[in-house]
């Protein structure tokens, strides 16, 4: 359990997760509207060396972040989409590119491409400002991130 006492905190803490990444890896954030997913992605990015400025792809359902290197941040969000229709096929693209690492948001619409070795990162708001993470491991890589964000 991770206690994030600011929005601050909050990138801090996913910079210092995106600072962990390689490329390759799978996260499925899980929190209600406005926990904070997007804030920790935008921390993710920093970490990982985007120069753009993560914006939420509520509306878009994905957006993609050239990191350098022939890396990439691939960062979706199905919270509107009750069917996912090609979506599924182009994630299970994505989630297959070298390089790349992909963040989800609303992701038990797409579960069946889902790999299981991913980091689960559940965000719940005791209050306002403070918000608890859950990190949960799926298999040998996402258990090294589990272990390295404490």
């Amino acid at each position: 359990m991770i206690e994030v006492k600011s929005e601050l905190h909050m990138q801090q803490l996913g910079e210092r997760l995106g600072q962990l990444l390689q490329g390759n890896e799978v996260i499925e954030l899980i929190g209600d509207v406005g926990a904070g997913k997007t804030t920790l992605v935008r921390g993710l990015a920093r970490g990982l060396g985007a120069i753009e400025t993560v914006q939420s792809p509520s509306f878009t359902v994905s957006r993609l972040y050239d990191l350098g290197e022939g890396r990439r941040l691939a960062h979706y969000d199905f919270y509107r989409l009750v069917d996912p229709g090609i979506m599924v096929d182009e994630l299970a693209e994505t989630i297959g590119t070298h390089g790349t690492v992909v963040v989800i948001e609303w992701a038990a619409v797409v579960e069946q491409v889902l790999p299981g070795d991913r980091l689960t990162i559940t965000i719940t708001s005791p209050s306002p400002t403070e918000r608890v993470l859950i990190t949960t491991a799926g298999g040998q890589s996402s258990r090294y991130l589990v272990e390295q964000l404490g």
